[in-house]
């Protein structure tokens, strides 16, 4: 399986847009959002474009009050400040900031965090530790990662790197 593991969109629904086109083309199968959506209508437009099941942690720049409207849609998990799931057997936590995300490191395979919108990837014990990046394209160049299951091969993929971006 593959999971796509986004964060800090703040908005911007064209790269929301970029994104999503690889999505599809690449046969994601699940979202992790490491917070800051920012407003309802993106969370909207990424359940309008995405079938798949979508886990929200939220992040300091998030309208909570936005969000009651998507309490009940079965595709959507929401967390407060630290998220967790297990798929494909491996266990996955996130959340918004790095140092909830050092704090648990021990109990997971792979933890995802978000707010610094820097890129990152390292290995603290048996955990995956990684920053996606971000795609509000905010202080560094949009990013995000994949995760394949499978394989436990995790990648940062990097905007410019996209074909899908020249749409």
């Amino acid at each position: 399986m593959k999971i796509a593991i986004i964060s800090d969109t703040h908005d911007n629904l064209q790269n929301l847009r970029v994104f999503f086109d690889f999505a599809k083309k690449e046969n994601i199968k699940a979202i992790i959002h490491c917070g800051d959506t920012a407003h309802g209508e993106t969370l909207e437009e990424i359940l309008k474009n995405f079938s798949g099941p979508v886990f929200l942690s939220f992040g300091n720049m998030d309208f909570r009050e936005e969000f009651s409207n998507f309490e009940n849609n079965e595709r959507l998990k929401i967390f407060e400040k630290f998220g967790q799931t297990e798929l494909d057997s491996l266990k996955i936590g996130f959340c918004h900031f790095p140092e909830l995300a050092m704090e648990n490191s021990k109990k997971y395979d792979f933890i995802f965090y978000g707010h610094t919108h820097k890129p990152w990837l390292e290995k603290i014990g048996n955990c995956f530790v990684a920053n996606p990046g971000n795609l509000a394209g905010q202080y560094y160049a949009p990013s995000f990662a994949v995760l394949k299951t499978e394989t436990k091969h995790l990648s940062l993929v990097p905007f410019d790197k996209l074909q899908y971006a020249t749409k």
